[in-house]
């Protein structure tokens, strides 16, 4: 049975007003919402469902996407009611993306919105929309230049949706990605500049689904040429160091391809690939490439 809307879990809530505004935005129109069965396209999709004159959720099958997520993905759109179907989108094939550039997101994005918006006009669909809240706006997003360039529609982003009030909305609602921690994709994990390889998007998502098999929601391994860098929430650092666990998690890996096995004693946080990027040498070594 699908989830049911009813908004008057949401009315007390400060962020009720966007909420009427994006029900607006989306109200009438007929619809294709690019799905990864995420927070906020989870939350976008299913208004998409209550409002839209005709919605579809379009689940892409990326070689990046760790293990399972397409699944989870096409089991979330059930759950809410909305019609969906999945395309192929091989990105390894664009040179531009797989040659892992520091905008190799607007590759990446550039080709899977293209498909979406080729279909959407194929099936007679008014518009395209993705997820991009508010808080988004804040990070270095090179993807965020084809989602322009396309005249795909954020609607969460214009109804100045952030983060926190997606996650609190999709509760109230009783959504299940509410609490979802972010997946960004595989190719995140791996240097800029350094290629992006079937075989190493494989060891990461399997190095991935291991240490958060052992308890760990949150887990980035990111893949320096052989060197496992493993990012885990703070205050788990300590459980992953434990003789058990970190034996297991070294055996695993090697038997994976991983070479050599480390821990960050920073901890996760989003952006740690860029790290280093903006000092003067940084700059400089760009400059010579």
């Amino acid at each position: 049975m699908p989830i049911p809307f009813d908004e008057a879990c949401i009315e007390a809530d400060p962020a009720y007003p966007k909420f009427v505004k994006l029900r607006g935005i989306l109200g009438g129109k007929s619809a294709l919402v690019s799905f990864s069965g995420g927070v906020d396209s989870t939350l976008l999709a299913f208004v998409a469902r209550w409002f839209c004159a005709r919605s579809l959720a379009v689940v892409a099958a990326l070689p990046t996407l760790g293990p399972g997520e397409l699944d989870d993905a096409t089991r979330v759109a059930s759950l809410i009611g909305i019609p969906h179907r999945v395309i192929e989108c091989d990105v390894l094939q664009n040179p531009k993306f797989a040659g892992n550039p520091r905008d190799r997101c607007y590759h990446c994005k550039r080709s899977l919105l293209g498909a979406m918006v080729g279909f959407a006009a194929i099936e007679g669909y008014d518009t395209v929309l993705e997820g991009t809240n508010a808080s988004d706006m804040g990070d270095d997003r090179p993807g965020r230049r084809a989602v322009i360039e396309l005249k795909v529609r954020s609607p969460l982003l214009e109804a100045g949706l952030t983060k926190p009030e997606v996650r609190r909305l999709s509760k109230a609602l009783g959504l299940p990605t509410w609490d979802k921690p972010s997946m960004a994709c595989l190719a995140s994990r791996i240097p800029y500049g350094s290629p992006i390889t079937r075989e190493r998007l494989a060891r990461i998502g399997g190095a991935e689904s291991f240490v958060r098999a052992l308890g760990f929601d949150v887990v980035r391994v990111r893949d320096h040429d052989g060197l496992a860098r493993i990012e885990v929430e703070n205050d788990r650092i300590k459980d992953l160091c434990t003789p058990t666990i970190s034996s297991s998690i070294v055996t695993k890996l090697r038997s994976l391809g991983f070479v050599q096995v480390c821990v960050d004693l920073l901890g996760y946080r989003t952006g740690s690939m860029n790290e280093g990027e903006h000092t003067p040498k940084s700059r400089a070594r760009r400059l010579a490439r």
